[in-house]
């Protein structure tokens, strides 16, 4: 059994559609997902808003490997382009963790590499399971280190119900 924490986002068409596709993909392996969080975009494009959300999900079949390949098909059935580096997209979905294991692979680099300095996957995060660690440490530790500026930056959106799809992971 793997446990994959999948940091989704969109920016793209139907953004909230295109979250609940992710949701819908993973089917009876979600076992957690965040609330929706609109955030604005990362790095020097500019572009529209993001909703992000965070989900937990446990599979026997797939390792972390097959996560990289569950949310890249994910992506494509969302028309992911990968024309502009931090533009603009349909559908992004990112391999966080999988079981805390720890993966220099260029193809997978796990846990994400800028996980920890990103309010729109901590928040979220925290919010889907709030004793989540990342490389042994206490996302609300994470948190707590992060520019107030960034986390104003993460808004919930509790008009757009994502989590009502799927059970919350809790204490």
């Amino acid at each position: 059994m793997t446990r994959a924490v999948l940091s989704i986002g969109s920016n793209l068409g139907d953004r909230f559609g295109h979250l609940r596709s992710v949701l819908d993909a993973a089917g009876g392996a979600v076992v957690g997902v965040s609330a929706v969080y609109e955030t604005a975009p990362w790095g020097p494009v500019p572009q529209d808003d993001y909703l992000n959300a965070v989900l937990l999900a446990d599979d026997q079949a797939r390792d972390a490997a097959g996560w990289l390949e569950f949310g890249r098909g994910c992506e494509r059935r969302a028309g992911r382009t990968r024309s502009l580096h931090w533009g603009p997209r349909t559908l992004d979905v990112d391999v966080v963790d999988v079981d805390g294991v720890t993966s220099t692979d260029p193809e997978l680099t796990l846990p994400h590499p800028r996980a920890a300095e990103r309010a729109f996957v901590l928040v979220p995060w925290q919010d889907a399971d709030p004793s989540a660690r990342l490389a042994g440490v206490p996302v609300a530790t994470l948190l707590a280190a992060l520019d107030p500026a960034e986390l104003a930056g993460v808004r919930r959106r509790d008009d757009l119900p994502l989590a009502a799809r799927a059970s919350r992971c809790g204490p």
